[in-house]
């Protein structure tokens, strides 16, 4: 099974080239200057050039404040982007899985967001990434999106890796305790990618097509992501920092996030027997690879 991976340096995509091996996959990633998203001349000659056996769309525009200042370049990337991947592979007579976000929904409500849910994003990354979505779904049937959540890695920037580089230098950090989702690790989501694209191949029936949530299980806020992650750092002897809650109107910023980010992953596990791992042993992974890189390179 080969699959061509856009986003080249991002958190998912570097997870899936980790984790391809695992799963008897060639992992093939491409990116700028080889792929240029916002051209269909080029995805498609991308696409014919590698002949996957399917495409995994996980480049995107994904600086949620900056957005906002360059709707254009977002709508391009997130929506024209995730368009041209899609016809391409349809083109090709392949799958494509695409990756999506939590960002689509407004917040509101007290459970968790399930598939058949109104749509309402507050900004323009929720918009463009939605955009994206209806792309993917008007090119071609054989898809599968995949909305995610609240993502950290070993790799690039994030979350996790910003929290443990505040802790080198901060006694007490101030984190934002009134939005709620589920942490999900890259590289839970490439097992997960991995997963199914094998589904796919075995077995390209409608019912394992379409629109799918894919988070960690179990759901925290942003201030109890923290505290988990500086608690791991304890118990490997590590700089750790106190957590002060603090609301979403103490930390304004360009782009408004929902309140409450939490997915219903049901469906995911139904129809392909996937579910996430409990998103505190994602972050103790995580965290411990990380400690053991700082310790490597000392």
């Amino acid at each position: 099974m080969k699959l061509l991976v856009t986003g080249r340096e991002g958190q998912v995509a570097r997870s899936l080239a980790e984790r391809g091996a695992k799963y008897g996959a060639e992992v093939v990633l491409v990116g700028r200057p080889e792929l240029d998203l916002v051209d269909p001349v080029s995805v498609q000659a991308t696409v014919d050039r590698h002949a996957p056996d399917i495409v995994v769309s996980a480049g995107a525009y994904t600086a949620v404040d900056k957005a906002e200042s360059e709707p254009e370049l977002a709508r391009l990337v997130n929506a024209g982007g995730a368009g041209h991947l899609a016809r391409a592979a349809a083109a090709a007579g392949i799958p494509i899985i695409h990756l999506s976000t939590d960002y689509v929904f407004d917040g509101s409500g007290e459970r968790p967001w399930r598939e058949t849910d109104a749509t309402a994003p507050l900004g323009v990354y929720g918009r463009t990434k939605l955009d994206g979505e209806r792309q993917v779904a008007d090119a071609t049937s054989f898809h599968v999106i995949l909305r995610t959540a609240w993502v950290y890695s070993p790799f690039g920037n994030n979350f996790v890796k910003t929290m443990l580089r505040l802790a080198e230098t901060r006694d007490e950090v101030s984190v934002v305790a009134d939005q709620i989702g589920n942490p999900t690790s890259a590289l839970d989501i490439a097992d997960a990618v991995l997963r199914v694209a094998a589904n796919l191949q075995n077995d390209p029936s409608p019912a394992r097509t379409g629109l799918f949530h894919m988070a960690g299980t179990g759901s925290t806020s942003w201030a109890g992501f923290a505290e988990h992650v500086f608690a791991c750092q304890r118990e490997l002897g590590r700089p750790a920092a106190k957590v002060r809650p603090i609301g979403t109107a103490d930390y304004p910023t360009p782009a408004m996030r929902p309140a409450n980010s939490r997915l219903d992953c049901t469906k995911l596990a139904e129809c392909h027997g996937i579910t996430l791992p409990p998103w505190q042993a994602s972050v103790r992974e995580v965290v411990g690879r990380l400690a053991a890189d700082c310790v490597a390179t000392a």
